[in-house]
């Protein structure tokens, strides 16, 4: 059994010690000692609330990518980076870090001192940034989701009374999204009659209103379709071998049925070009049939793509999921929850659904920032209040503060998006505070927007944490504030009392109330339901 050890630290004569950066190939176990004092980031932002990574932490990137952005990166406050182009095992102990399964290369790189080093190496090695933007509406104005109002009730009549309701009750017109099943069956690209009258007709109507309209769209097929039976002929979809390992794809003829949220259904092999083809072109069909703008496109997890299922090209789940990914490029008004190696693409990235709660929104900044480390820079927060649609079945226990604080977390962060009406579960005084948060983003927008250019240009993460933007000063266990660009520190209200423990690094600052503040500094505060504190960094 192999096991590479690699200690690059106190001792310069140690093994690999006169090399900034070097290759392990696939190996039972690599051991890396830990320098000290150094944190560990990355590999899944679903468990950023996680990091930076203590003892006891294990995480098997291995088909699972914890239900929202992921890559095979880890990243350290010493100026680390380990890299493989497969996923990986790892474990943290005491003073070690171990990574195990690996099936390609390992890349060990300690070129840097800081965690901006680290991921600036790694992004310029492995993920550069394309120069390319998304559709530049998604950041400068609210997004806007018909999932919470209407789950899975899609139609024409209650999609076209949301966006006049966004409108009559003063917020601007941004995105908006159509969601889940909108269609009579998942893989048919029409919409379906018993709900919409005149599809076409809805969209010009909201395009006249100034929106961009977006539609929910997934890989899967369902069963026992005419559009099933005419992709399964083809071999489009994913096949499974019956349990038989010595079934080629050429001899199957049974597709593999996947278990997801929504019940069974095959899944289309995006690693046949006939198959990416065939998808696209259905798309391209909704968008000169409907006059749609661009795609929502959910699922793509890695974990609905078994193992043991046949493809046109053999390759690992993760890759099916990267692949699924490659779609939205051809769609600069794009959305993904699900992602596998995408970074410095030009792909809008949503944090993965949360609960309506506290606990929740706290998990807000951390998971923001380490999509940031992993190249996902063009970052959305779930949606306003949580995207979980139990939590609003019972507005008895609806926590209307908590959606307040929930808007102003979200509202200098690259994009906002609502899905709950506030205006239907608000009181007038609450409602009032959430449109204040809208109307500070707009005092906002023009830096927004340049630092969604300059990152799309540098790769660079649009919301940063605090060590990113101060390395080695103590800040890296802060995740209640986050940094825009280099020049806004925001702290947003993430707790139920109001109160507010502020860390200002080293510099002078200016809040939001016209106060000047030097730092290092640290205050306690309670901070008004109306208020979002934020600091802008002022010239030396």
């Amino acid at each position: 059994m192999k096991n590479h050890v690699v200690m690059i630290c106190a001792r310069p004569l140690l093994v690999f010690s006169m090399l900034l950066s070097f290759v392990l190939h696939s190996s039972a176990q690599t051991s890396i000692v830990l320098k000290p004092g150094e944190k560990w980031f990355g590999a899944a932002v679903n468990e950023a609330h996680f990091m930076p990574f203590t003892e006891g932490y294990s995480l098997d990137l291995n088909a699972d990518l914890r239900g929202n952005q992921a890559a095979p990166l880890l990243v350290s406050t010493a100026g680390r980076f380990i890299w493989s182009d497969e996923p990986f095992r790892f474990s943290v102990g005491k003073d070690i870090l171990v990574v195990s399964g690996n099936k390609a290369a390992l890349v060990i790189d300690s070129s840097s001192t800081t965690l901006p080093g680290a991921f600036r190496n790694a992004a310029a090695r492995f993920f550069p940034s394309k120069n390319i933007l998304p559709d530049t509406l998604l950041f400068s104005r609210p997004q806007y989701n018909t999932w919470i109002e209407l789950v899975y009730n899609q139609n024409q009549h209650d999609i076209m009374a949301y966006a006049k309701a966004i409108i009559d009750n003063g917020f601007p017109a941004g995105v908006l999204m159509i969601d889940d099943n909108w269609a009579d069956y998942y893989g048919r690209f029409d919409f379906r009659g018993d709900r919409f009258s005149n599809a076409t007709a809805l969209v010009d109507s909201l395009h006249r209103m100034g929106f961009k309209v977006m539609l929910w769209v997934s890989p899967f097929v369902s069963p026992d379709t005419e559009v099933f039976r005419e992709l399964l002929a083809k071999k489009l979809l994913l096949m499974s071998n019956g349990g038989d390992s010595s079934i080629t794809l050429a001899k199957a003829d049974k597709p593999a049925i996947i278990s997801w949220w929504n019940g069974y259904s095959s899944v289309l092999d995006f690693t046949n070009p006939a198959a990416r083809d065939w998808f696209t072109g259905r798309l391209q069909h909704m968008v000169s049939t409907y006059h749609l703008d661009g795609f929502k496109f959910d699922a793509g997890d890695a974990e609905f793509y078994p193992p043991d299922a046949l493809s046109y090209l053999k390759v690992s789940p993760n890759e099916h999921s990267r692949l699924w990914g490659e779609i939205g490029l051809k769609f600069p008004l794009n959305e993904y929850r699900a992602m596998w190696k995408m970074g410095g693409e030009p792909l809008v990235e949503r944090l993965r659904d949360k609960q309506h709660s506290w606990t929740d929104l706290q998990k807000l900044i951390p998971h923001a920032t380490t999509a940031g480390l992993l190249g996902y820079q063009f970052t959305c927060p779930d949606m306003i209040g949580g995207g979980e649609f139990g939590s609003f079945r019972d507005l008895k226990i609806l926590d209307e503060e908590l959606i307040v604080r929930s808007a102003q977390c979200s509202a200098l962060m690259p994009m906002m998006q609502f899905s709950v009406a506030p205006w239907r579960v608000l009181s007038k005084e609450h409602l009032a505070i959430v449109k204040s948060a809208v109307e500070l983003r707009k005092k906002y927008t023009a830096y927004i927007l340049a630092l969604a250019r300059e990152s799309a240009r540098t790769g660079e993460p649009m919301v940063r944490s605090l060590e990113y933007v101060f390395p080695n000063q103590g800040l890296v266990a802060v995740t209640d504030e986050f940094m825009l660009g280099t020049k806004y520190l925001v702290a947003p209200v993430l707790s139920k009392d109001g109160k507010k423990t502020i860390l200002l690094p080293k510099g002078k600052w200016k809040d939001d109330e016209g106060k000047i503040w030097k730092g290092p500094k640290e205050m306690t505060m309670v901070v008004p339901l109306g208020r979002l504190p934020v600091f802008e960094l002022m010239p030396r």
